[in-house]
């Protein structure tokens, strides 16, 4: 077999269904909103708006959000057409291995690994400093060496990432429909405290605030500022905070009725949070000059209690720790099921591919858990950040070309779904324009690093995935 023939060949839908089979499917279309707007809706929305007002946009951060949001957007109609027609684990892994062949399925899948791995110690990391700054003024203090990772003001290991992680693990190995339940109450009460802080909020917008809209642009140190480059340059630091449909779509094996339950999970988890968004964003900007929130990891405390609301801070900010715990359970079931979807191919050991008892993949689960936890609690990875979005485009510049293939098998070998991308074929392809331009905004060194990580994805894929994954096996015989 030629060389192209071996990296283009492609996995039998059957397979997956056959394989996947052993998963119980119990997620309903509330538990996937759930899952997707606290994964969407994590700790960014009390961070990240205040940072790209203060770096980039001035006051239009919330059309930076906008922006990004029609991106995501276009792309989360590949996704649900996708999740419909193939409604397997591992996502854009296991959807390109399909429609483009297992090479092409791995860099997927290798991408969005990124994503979970270092997204799950991100968010664990900064629950950890949340809490520990909440609990900082009565008095309850953990010394340097349990506070921060090793090497970074004195840290050892960051010892509450470590145990938020584990417990999200442990919540989750006990089945998707338990985790799914406990998720959707955190979800209440972080968009309760959302909608409490905007309600606040706007009792003390000052109208000053907002002008100019969009300053005049020129270059700082952090890049662009004011006008459209800025703008455009707030919308690669924002996609970050939309990647979390793709937790959606990574657990459609468990979904009941998937040709429904997909599409309704991932476009209403988009427009609910990109609502969210806007509206912080403006409440933000309203309540406080942009240039107060330079440096401030809690925007949104900050302008409490600069309004003279310290109370509401408190019980915001408290609820958006707790609220934290969201993302986390919806990065680990998604990341989960795509280390399980390697192991289950082949690409990586069979045996993360195994479910126990109760049809749960509770081995991926761990290694993903252990792994997380070694980067959040051991290793200062704030400047690998933006990793995570140069990964998830990746995969999503895969996925919007995939519908091209995937129509064209439709009825066919694969199943005709109830939902489709519309203006089939315009829409597809600038989905594709959307995520390759946001991509390219990012900064160097997210690139550089994103190419650093898939140099070592190749490495194991032509070391180990094409000769032990069960394609090869298949064609040998």
């Amino acid at each position: 077999m030629s060389f192209w023939k071996t990296i283009t060949r492609k996995e039998d839908p059957r397979v997956y269904e056959n394989k996947d089979g052993h998963l119980v499917r119990s997620l309903k279309v509330r538990d996937f909103l759930a899952l997707g707007v606290g994964t969407i809706v994590s700790a960014s929305i009390f961070t990240l708006p205040g940072e790209v007002a203060a770096m980039h946009t001035g006051p239009a951060v919330a059309i930076s959000f906008v922006v990004a949001a029609i991106v995501a957007g276009l792309v989360a109609f590949a996704y649900a057409e996708m999740a419909a027609a193939m409604p397997f684990a591992g996502s854009a892994y296991s959807w390109i291995n399909v429609v483009f062949g297992e090479f092409f399925g791995w860099i997927a899948g290798w991408a969005l690994l990124a994503e979970y791995f270092i997204a799950l110690a991100f968010v664990g990391a900064g629950l950890s400093a949340n809490l520990r700054a909440l609990l900082a003024p009565a008095g309850i203090k953990l010394p340097a060496a349990l506070s921060n990772a090793f090497g970074t003001e004195g840290g050892v290991v960051d010892i509450i990432s470590v145990v938020v992680i584990a417990i999200v693990a442990i919540l989750i190995a006990n089945g998707a429909s338990k985790a799914a339940r406990v998720e959707n109450l955190l979800v209440v009460l972080k968009v309760f405290a959302i909608l409490l802080f905007v309600v606040v909020g706007l009792t003390a917008i000052k109208s000053s605030n907002y002008v100019p809209f969009i300053p005049k642009y020129h270059e700082t140190a952090n890049g662009a500022f004011g006008g459209w480059q800025g703008i455009y340059a707030g919308v690669s630091m924002i996609f970050l905070s939309y990647i979390g449909f793709d937790s959606i779509a990574a657990n459609s094996a468990e979904a009941i009725n998937p040709q429904k339950t997909m599409p309704r999970g991932i476009l209403g988890s988009l427009l609910v949070a990109v609502v969210l968004f806007v509206s912080v964003a403006m409440v933000l900007m309203g309540v406080l000059p942009y240039t107060k929130y330079a440096n401030s990891a809690e925007p949104v405390g900050l302008a409490l209690r600069a309004a003279g609301h310290g109370g509401v801070a408190v019980v915001v900010q408290s609820i958006a720790v707790v609220g934290m715990f969201t993302a986390l359970i919806g990065m680990s079931l998604a990341g989960s099921r795509l280390i399980y979807s390697f192991g289950r191919d082949g690409m990586l050991p069979k045996w993360l591919g195994k479910v126990d008892k109760d049809g749960r993949p509770n081995r991926a689960l761990w290694t993903l858990t252990i792994v997380a936890i070694v980067i959040a609690a051991f290793f200062p990875f704030a400047f690998l950040s933006q990793l995570v979005s140069a990964g998830t485009l990746i995969a999503f510049m895969f996925v919007s070309l995939g519908i091209y293939a995937l129509r064209k098998r439709e009825g066919k070998d694969i199943a005709d779904p109830s939902f489709k991308m519309p203006f089939y074929p315009v829409m597809p392809a600038l989905a594709f324009l959307a995520s390759l331009l946001v991509f390219m905004g990012l900064d160097y060194q997210a690139k550089l690093y994103a190419g650093i990580w898939f140099v070592l994805g190749l490495v194991i894929y032509f070391a180990y995935g094409i000769r032990h994954s069960f394609l090869a096996k298949k064609k040998d015989k």
